[in-house]
């Protein structure tokens, strides 16, 4: 089967890129899709993350795995696309290059036969030009009564032992 995927790039301005790719490939394979068709190096981290139909992010799925041990992360090279999509999960949230935060929205527009004189992966359509720079992120503080802090954590910086560690931590 041959997945079509629109890749937003979260932004004010309409950019985005119609993909077809094949379900069993990996999403090693997607990202690499995704970078050519943005116009990046693709020598940059980057993440997937299992999303909800209101964008909520969900699992991640890491270019490689950094962790060490027992809490270790799926990884791309080893997760087909259509493990972690299909008509009832269609979106992911694509994350490239960490210190910048390229994000962009994925869904799953259409499931279709592939056709024998294409190859995959393919762009189908491009629309927009990507900004120079990754677009601003605004970051929502989850106190409803906006950023003030309670009194009760409220920082004393005259009073540093009620900061609950251990001064000798390293």
């Amino acid at each position: 089967m041959i997945y079509r995927f629109r890749i937003i790039l979260d932004t004010q301005e309409d950019v985005f890129r119609d993909i077809e790719i094949e379900a069993e490939n990996t999403l090693e394979d997607l990202h690499n899709a995704i970078t050519q068709a943005f116009g990046f190096g693709g020598q940059e981290m980057a993440s997937f993350y299992v999303s909800n139909e209101e964008w909520e992010q969900g699992e991640e799925i890491a270019l490689f795995d950094m962790n060490e041990g027992e809490n270790s992360l799926r990884v791309m090279n080893e997760t087909s696309i259509d493990d972690v999509t299909n008509k009832a999960n269609t979106r992911l949230i694509y994350v490239y290059d960490f210190l910048s935060l390229w994000t962009f929205l994925v869904e799953l527009a259409d499931i279709a036969e592939p056709e024998e004189d294409k190859t995959y992966p393919n762009l189908m359509f491009a629309h927009g030009d990507i900004p120079d720079d990754a677009p601003e992120k605004e970051f929502v503080s989850d106190n409803p009564e906006g950023d003030e802090m309670d009194e009760d954590h409220e920082i004393d910086p005259e009073n540093y032992e009620d900061l609950d560690f251990n001064e000798n931590w390293n």
